[in-house]
């Protein structure tokens, strides 16, 4: 109606009404009037209801006309003439939006404007107690208040799918609707958790929650336990973190006949859901869903659709009735399913290993390397001789749970390692009968209780479990809980004096470590509360002896630049070269300074034969410089990617896999074995270092950051290489260690394409494509993914495999959602594995479960490793060669790790 046509039919009804209020029976409006009276509480006048008209019907489309609003089309009124429905669904409403006013009708029962093209922020509505039927979806709203459902206390059937609404988080206004029946919210922004109040002292009538395609994150509420929902659809979150956490609530939920969560990050085991003998369709797919599936699920009476599809699932494939719809094997490639056919059994090997990790509910890094149905065929954390299991190493895995009493099935064990994790419980007593035991290691735990008694020649090692004595004799302080067995429990073999001797000697013993460790300390960092002061004492370089070194830092010197500095050639007065790395005055700042602090502290904590050393530093006005060993082999950026130009040999396969262990190495220790866990944050070739024998070196710690507790991130400027970054972290800015994964995943299909990480598709075109991106495309077809495979690698049959498994590992590296990527220890798992085959291991190289630990100093202050790090983009690599020379004088540099 427009608005001369609203003006005229206001004069028309203001005539009317002052005739029949003035008491006109025979007046035309008498009627109305009379009628009027039962809808002043809905419509205040005629007016609040062109408002509402205008409102909805910018184009005139609802053909809203006349005087009486219960003569409209799409309007209902009750007998007493109160407007109770408004229905005007795909009425082609366009750029209207919801009036305030609309309030005004407190004995409105439906609102039904979905699937038109309203706007605008939805008004509130506190007050319409009447309202049952709330129906917007399919439009453009853009806010809804908080107090939105405030006093909607009859309202059953709420939808608000497809909405514009700014990011909103499901009200406790909403507890006011005691009388819900149906909350469908798809595709409308909703952020946060779910509340907890969706259960039946809250929502008694509940049947449907349909939160899909929002923001939504964290667990499950409890709550779910007693509802009475029947559909629950809570797929396609697309917050960071998604729904997560353990679905073990809805064994309770008895009322379920569709159970949709596919598309999350849920984790855990399935539960037993016997009880939900009314469900119907179950999907799952795509989370991290760990374990075996339970007989349970299998022998559902009502189930005809099931997707688990893409989880971490173990144990024998499920066998469905051939009436149920599965999903199980089509395009998945990350459930662990023993054997193939369903219901055929797992070896008994595999059965033991899983009811074993049940008991630290299956962690997610089993579930990604126990694959296929031989344990012995590089399984994680087992090694095997002729078939036999003879050690399990469970060490530094932050299991949670209890020790399984499942450990004494497998009779051929002579280790078992299950130090430095977070157990409870006691040692179960099962363990004392394994036949071949030699060694138990349950240090750095929480352990309590007594020791069971094992044979005399079994070491067992508890040192770190504070209540391990509890139910028995406590040992002095200086006695170190690894312990020959046969100890007596009781203490009674000791005698006071014994006793008081053992302790007063422990004292001693710790206030003389206590000093000596005092004083080697006290040289090596001391902080100031300043911010431009920080001393190592014992690294201090003078400029003068840097200046002479560099011939005054000349253009002659310059091995190569990057966004920090300049990096520069060095030769001491013996012969000695270095690299000095000379920060630009422009990063002389609260940042640079950052990264220059940073690069002295990180590299003075660590120690590791595959993270480059620093030398030394030196502060002076305006000048910060780093001095290191510079390496003669140069970056592997220059061996993959200059190699032509520099006249070097294209590298082998074997020296890229060695490379690409000694690589994953150095970051598994800066992860998760240095005693604080670091994040480097900005990996790539070029910040790979080679010693004379093609061994790598991790380098440049300036943007290294403390790793976040747990699998919580940490939000920090954005750094690092466009090419290498995380989907996540690139638009998020948060790190956890995973983006170390990711950008180690990038470095491996460089060695396996000879590929830079951003490239031309043609020499002749603008067109980039990143390398991550093109490689998902080629990976698909076996003919055109060998053709991808760097042309220098001679393939044979045994290297095409390597290059395979290789390419797999880099896959699951560069997983789009973080928690889909392994842990470096993984990675070093599958590299060792794949190098051992290659050629002999080397007995003084590495030790036999698969990752360096920390490498002990020397006693020699004046020997010092050969190492050159890169500080620039693989664009901007020097051509030149470096030599080196294995003393210097002059520095005072820490002592060096052993080799």
């Amino acid at each position: 109606m427009s608005v001369p046509k609203v003006r005229t039919e206001l004069a028309k009804y203001s005539e009317k009404m002052i005739n029949a209020r003035n008491g006109d029976r025979n007046s035309p409006g008498y009627n109305t009037w009379k009628r009027g009276q039962g809808l002043k509480n809905s419509f205040k006048n005629y007016g609040e209801a062109l408002k509402l008209s205008l409102g909805l019907d910018q184009l005139g489309s609802l053909y809203w006309t006349g005087s009486d609003p219960c003569n409209w089309q799409n309007v209902g009124c009750s007998n007493d003439g109160r407007v109770i429905e408004i229905k005007v669904r795909y009425q082609n409403l366009q750029g209207g939006s919801l009036p305030s006013s609309l309030a005004n009708l407190t004995a409105l029962q439906t609102l039904d404007v979905a699937s038109n093209d309203l706007s605008g922020p939805l008004p509130s509505l506190h007050g319409m107690n009447s309202l049952q039927n709330l129906l917007l979806s399919n439009n453009s709203f853009s806010f809804i208040p908080s107090n939105f459902f405030l006093g909607m206390t009859t309202l059953e059937n709420v939808y608000l799918d497809n909405n514009s609404f700014s990011d909103w988080p499901i009200p406790d206004s909403l507890r006011s609707a005691s009388t819900l029946k149906v909350f469908s919210a798809n595709d409308s922004n909703i952020n946060g958790k779910i509340p907890d109040f969706f259960g039946a002292n809250t929502f008694p009538n509940l049947t449907t929650l349909h939160l899909e395609f929002n923001n939504l994150e964290g667990g499950l509420p409890a709550s779910f336990s007693d509802s009475t929902i029947k559909s629950l659809r809570l797929h396609n979150q697309r917050s960071i973190y998604q729904l997560n956490g353990s679905i073990v609530v809805i064994q309770n939920m008895t009322h379920l006949t569709e159970l949709w969560l596919h598309d999350n990050s849920f984790s855990g085991p399935l539960p037993d859901i016997s009880g939900l003998t009314r469900l119907q369709s179950f999907t799952i797919n795509s989370n991290y869903i760990t374990g075996q599936v339970p007989t349970s699920l299998m022998h559902l009476p009502s189930l005809e659709i099931v997707n688990l599809t893409n989880n971490l699932l173990q144990g024998p494939t499920p066998n469905f009735d051939p009436s149920v719809v599965v999903d199980i094997n089509k395009f998945d490639r990350t459930n662990s399913f023993c054997l193939s056919s369903p219901g055929v059994e797992c070896d008994p090997r595999v059965n033991t290993l899983l009811s074993i990790v049940q008991s630290v509910n299956y962690p997610i890094e089993f579930a990604k390397s126990w694959k296929g149905n031989d344990p012995c065929i590089h399984w994680l954390g087992l090694t095997c001789t002729s078939g036999d299991i003879i050690v399990v190493n469970f060490q530094n895995m932050g299991l949670t749970g209890t020790i399984s009493p499942n450990f004494s099935s497998i009779t051929s064990l002579q280790k078992l390692i299950l130090a430095n994790n977070n157990l409870t419980g006691t040692i179960p007593n099962e363990l004392t009968t394994l036949p071949n035991l030699r060694e138990l290691d349950v240090s750095n735990n929480q352990l309590y209780g007594e020791i069971p008694l094992f044979k005399n020649n079994v070491i067992i090692k508890t040192d770190g479990n504070l209540h391990i004595w509890k139910n028995s004799v406590a040992p002095s302080p200086g006695t170190p809980k690894t312990t020959p067995n046969n100890f007596e429990s009781n203490g009674s073999k000791y005698s006071i004096g014994v006793i008081i001797g053992i302790v007063i000697g422990g004292v001693c013993v710790a206030l003389v470590v206590g000093i000596v460790i005092f004083y080697l300390y006290r040289g090596r960092i001391k902080y100031s509360s300043k911010r431009h002061v920080i001393e190592v004492e014992s690294m201090v370089i003078s400029i003068h002896v840097l200046k002479n070194a560099t011939n005054n830092f000349s253009q002659e010197n310059i091995l190569g630049r990057g966004g920090f500095g300049t990096v520069y050639k060095g030769e001491l007065h013996d012969g000695t070269k270095i690299a000095v790395k000379r920060m630009e005055s422009g990063m002389v700042s609260e940042s640079g300074w950052d990264q220059f602090k940073s690069e002295i502290v990180v590299l003075n904590e660590i120690q590791h034969r595959h993270l480059v050393s620093i030398l030394g530093y030196c502060l002076d006005g305006n000048e910060r410089l780093l001095v290191y060993e510079y390496m003669p082999q140069g970056t592997l950026s220059r061996h993959l990617f200059q190699w032509k130009e520099e006249g070097l040999n294209p590298l082998e396969w074997l020296k890229r896999l060695t490379i690409a262990l000694d690589v994953a190495r150095g970051v598994e220790y800066l992860h998760s074995l240095a005693h604080q866990s670091f994040i480097h944050r900005d990996l790539k070739p070029s910040n790979i270092l080679l010693t004379d024998d093609m061994r790598a070196k991790v380098a440049d710690f300036g943007l290294v950051r403390l790793a976040p507790d747990g699998k919580s991130s940490v939000l920090t400027k954005l750094a690092g290489t466009f090419g290498y970054l995380a989907p996540k972290y690139a638009v998020t800015g948060r790190v956890t260690v995973k983006i170390d994964v990711f950008s180690f995943g990038v470095i491996l299909l460089q060695l396996i394409t000879g590929r830079k990480a951003v490239f031309q598709l043609e020499p002749q075109q603008d067109e980039c494509i990143d390398l991550v991106t093109w490689f998902r495309r080629i990976r698909i077809y076996k003919d055109s993914f060998q053709k991808a495979i760097d042309p220098t690698i001679d393939l044979d049959e045994e290297t095409l495999a390597s290059v395979n498994t290789v390419a797999e590992l880099a896959s699951q590296c560069c997983a789009k959602k973080p928690l889909q990527r392994p842990d470096m220890a993984h990675v070093v798992n599958v590299l060792s594995s794949l190098v051992e085959l290659w050629k002999p291991l080397d007995p003084h190289c590495d030790e036999g479960f698969g990752s360096f630990g920390e490498i002990k100093p020397t006693h020699h202050s004046h020997t010092f490793q050969n190492e050159w790090p890169q500080f620039f983009n693989d664009t901007t690599s020097s051509s030149r060669n470096f030599g080196g020379s294995p003393h210097a004088q002059g520095l005072k540099v820490q002592p060096s790790v052993t080799w």
